[in-house]
């Protein structure tokens, strides 16, 4: 999947600059789609030289201009065929797990630091998901936001990143049981008897 993909469905909220599209993909996209600030802005720019954004500037006070984008025909047109085209198996690329892989070789305790840094990411992460899940919610169920609002697609993706870092907790979690086992295995066969 190209990064304009996952820019065609954040527009789909509606007209946002691109610091409301960076800050977003903080936010909620970032669950399923990595992209930095400038990767961002480089594609808003060839998006809207392809046609696929319009581009308007809005002139402020005491700061600069800003642009702000929305989806033209062409942009719609070019997501809804994108959003028709069964996806590809996805796969994991995950520099932790090759360290954890190598974690024999590399020594736990090296490994554990990333593993601690890890949850704690997942922590975090979590905590910006439920303050966004209770934005979206406001104030009604989840049945009844499910069954009103207006589009559900970013809730549902909201819950597939929910899902994905609980696991990631989950599995922090029992890489530290088990580093801690074998420490105090190895611990108790290195004491005198």
């Amino acid at each position: 999947m190209a990064l304009r993909n996952a820019v065609l469905a954040a527009l789909l909220e509606g007209e946002a600059s691109g610091y409301d599209l960076a800050k977003g993909f903080d936010a909620s996209i970032a669950n399923f789609w990595m992209a930095t600030p400038q990767q961002l802005y480089r594609e808003l720019t060839r998006m809207e030289t392809e046609g696929l954004l319009a581009a308007r500037v809005v002139r402020q006070e005491r700061r600069p201009d800003k642009r702000l984008f929305s989806l033209t025909g062409a942009g719609r047109a070019a997501l809804r065929e994108f959003a028709a085209e069964p996806p590809r198996p996805g796969s994991i690329r995950d520099e932790l797990m090759v360290k954890v892989q190598a974690l024999d070789e590399a020594g736990p305790e090296v490994v554990r630091e990333f593993v601690e840094e890890r949850a704690q990411w997942a922590r975090g992460k979590l905590d910006r998901y439920h303050r966004l899940r209770e934005r979206l919610l406001d104030g009604r169920s989840e049945d009844d936001h499910l069954r009103d609002a207006e589009r559900v697609g970013p809730y549902l993706t909201l819950l597939r990143g929910i899902s994905f870092e609980e696991e990631n907790l989950h599995w922090c979690t029992r890489v530290l049981t088990v580093l801690d086992a074998r420490a105090e295995s190895r611990g108790r066969a290195g004491d005198p008897a």
